[in-house]
């Protein structure tokens, strides 16, 4: 059922979530000889929790294109096994030394950190197995295209390179340096999903520069509002530990311009983003609601 048929949007984002965890618990592998432990480990930590906003922006993206289900599911699969294995690795002790992810024990506290670290690895590896196979798509040159979006997103010049910052301090140096960190952190993968889409449809070049931006902006939202949560929030609504940043000694947004102007950030990046969808054609009403929840989030 495309999310085009949906009339309200939470039924859509269960739909969109309970159809690419379909796709992914079929794609995930069944553990089998000693290597099962670890395949444990890459199903524990990717099936049966979350939200799957970065598979929902996927699918959003890919009704405004008209995109094959099966293109887009396991497109959607493939990000949400990438943002799987960088939570694994985030909540290491050498990383953010998380023990609680979304209610239950991080994946190195329920397993070990050596099954962790490999865990986290072959989810990658899996997402761009994903990609690469040609149920993804019959034309090679959009696999290739859609691997080459992926890399960029995750590598060092992305999610790696933001971690990097953000474990140096980076963004304590100014605004700039600090929107840097969560833009390469956090942004590039959430971007990437909209990107996705893009691959497949080859819009017209205005198209998909206002959608890129979009992009953009939905990232640097999540980010501070993430941040405003790691302060507010609670530890049961949220799933994980609040006040890690701070314990850490990180920038954030509310670390950096307080509280209030954290909130106010956020509702500027809202109104841009809002504002860019209203530029384009076709059914955007899945990804406005989704900007508003974004913006409206309290876990």
């Amino acid at each position: 059922m495309p999310l085009s048929s949906f009339r309200a949007f939470e039924p859509a984002l269960a739909h969109a979530a309970q159809s690419v965890e379909r796709t992914m618990d079929h794609l995930l592998p069944l553990g089998e000889g000693g290597e099962a432990r670890v395949v444990e480990a890459m199903r524990y930590s990717s099936l049966g929790g979350g939200k799957r906003l970065r598979a929902f922006f996927v699918l959003a993206g890919a009704t405004l294109f008209k995109v094959a289900a099966l293109s887009s599911t396991r497109t959607a699969s493939a990000i949400e096994f990438v943002h799987a294995y960088s939570l694994i690795h985030d909540d290491l002790p050498a990383m953010d030394d998380d023990d609680l992810r979304r209610g239950k024990p991080s994946c190195h506290k329920q397993f070990d950190e050596a099954t962790a670290i490999l865990a986290g690895d072959a989810l990658q590896a899996l997402a761009f197995e994903v990609l690469a196979h040609e149920d993804t798509h019959g034309d090679p040159a959009v696999r290739v295209a859609l691997v080459s979006e992926l890399a960029k997103a995750v590598g060092a010049h992305g999610m790696v390179g933001g971690q990097m910052l953000d474990l140096v301090g980076s963004g304590h140096s100014g605004e700039r340096a600090l929107r840097r960190v969560h833009e390469l952190k956090t942004g590039r993968l959430i971007a990437c999903a909209i990107h996705c889409a893009l691959v497949y449809a080859q819009p017209p070049a205005e198209v998909e520069l206002t959608l890129r931006a979009f992009a953009g902006e939905l990232g640097l939202l999540f980010q501070i509002i993430d941040d405003i949560l790691d302060v507010e929030g609670s530890e049961e609504a949220l799933g994980k530990a609040v006040g890690a940043d701070a314990r850490l000694g990180k920038a954030t947004y509310v670390s950096v311009h307080g509280l209030d102007r954290a909130r106010a950030l956020a509702g500027e990046a809202h109104g841009r983003a809002q504002g860019m969808l209203a530029e384009l054609p076709g059914p955007t009403d899945g990804l406005a609601a989704l900007v508003d929840l974004t913006y409206a989030r309290r876990h």
